[in-house]
């Protein structure tokens, strides 16, 4: 008896999918592939869901409508396979930014900040237009490393849609929650109502064409890093410690979070922060007051690159207390290394 492929339609509009109570070939689920090889007949059901619990029992159905309405005897146990269409292509966030990248830390205190703003400024030195989101929801610094406490950024509407204009100081397009709330009040806010602050910072901002997004991460592993990498894809991440060891094995965390299967952001480098301290007065001399080389031994042992030892310097201390980042500053030791550190950055490829 030969089969057709109209005989298999007609038999399989009686299965229902239990879903939505519409009959399987109505609902679009029958794939356009029906193959018929003497009493053998096979095609594809199209499923939204991966984990669709009604998955095997609809397989079940329309094998038996296949069996009641076209041939007792055709070949099609075995023969009904599942594909799952890819999900709908959806606007990707911040066309215009080339490169996004986490400055993050496991633990708070060792100079991440620091890092994130010094790193911005040598990037807009060499030539790269560059934003910072100042994404430490509950300690925003941002602000104050630029001198910018009191700055108030203004909305703009573009085709109906309300954005946030960016602060710009030393080239660098800047956005913090810090702009927002009194620098004297302790913000008090669940994951959620932080995270979605963050997400309309980043996503809001009049960010415009970058060739790098800077991300001043929160210490540590949570909420708000969840809801970042879910919002956006970052290109890579930067972990920035201190040498001794209670900051070492949260350093060990921060970089596991993000090499994580299910977030797989890749680590551009790790980052010493207070290496070793030099007196102004004694410019060769290295007091190792933290401990020696704690990261360049936890980068050799995770495998990740060690892309700067960063000494405790009084003018780097104070350069972020006084609102400007010693990467401006032509004539500082402790800028040239960022602008070391920007050129490294600048260089690196994911792939």
């Amino acid at each position: 008896m030969a089969y057709s492929p109209r005989q298999i339609l007609e038999a399989l509009s009686h299965v229902r999918y239990p879903g939505s109570g519409q009959d399987v070939v109505s609902a679009g689920m029958v794939e356009d592939d029906i193959r018929i090889e003497g009493n053998k007949i096979s095609f594809s059901l199209l499923i939204q869901k991966k984990n669709d619990p009604f998955i095997r029992s609809l397989v079940k159905a329309c094998e038996q409508a296949i069996l009641s309405y076209v041939d007792s005897k055709a070949d099609i146990q075995g023969h009904i396979s599942v594909k799952i269409p890819p999900p709908a292509e959806t606007e990707k966030p911040l066309p215009e930014v080339r490169r996004i990248i986490a400055v993050a830390s496991g633990k708070g205190g060792v100079g991440k900040s620091l890092v994130a703003a010094n790193l911005a400024v040598a990037l807009s030195r060499l030539g790269y237009r560059v934003g910072l989101l100042d994404a430490d929801i509950h300690g925003p610094s941002q602000p104050k490393m630029f001198g910018v406490e009191d700055a108030r950024p203004v909305s703009e509407e573009i085709e109906g849609r309300t954005y946030i204009v960016p602060v710009e100081k030393f080239g660098i397009k800047l956005l913090s929650i810090g702009f927002f709330v009194s620098p004297d009040t302790a913000l008090v806010w669940r994951g959620a109502m932080a995270g979605n602050a963050l997400k309309q910072l980043l996503t809001d901002g009049l960010w415009g064409a970058l060739d790098f997004l800077i991300l001043d991460m929160p210490p540590g592993t949570g909420d708000i890093h969840l809801t970042l990498v879910q919002t956006i894809r970052l290109d890579g991440a930067i972990v920035v410690s201190t040498p001794q060891q209670v900051a070492l094995a949260d350093a060990r965390k921060g970089i596991q979070m993000y090499q994580n299967d299910k977030i797989g952001i890749p680590i551009i480098g790790l980052i010493e922060n207070m290496a070793w301290f030099t007196p102004a007065e004694l410019p060769e001399n290295r007091y190792y007051i933290f401990g020696k080389e704690g990261c360049k031994q936890l980068a050799a042992e995770l495998n990740v690159p060690l892309l700067a030892q960063i000494p405790i310097v009084q003018s780097l201390c104070e350069s972020g207390d006084a609102g400007q980042p010693v990467a401006a500053d032509d004539d500082s030791p402790s800028g040239a290394l960022f602008i070391e550190l920007a050129k490294k950055i600048s260089g690196y490829n994911a792939s």
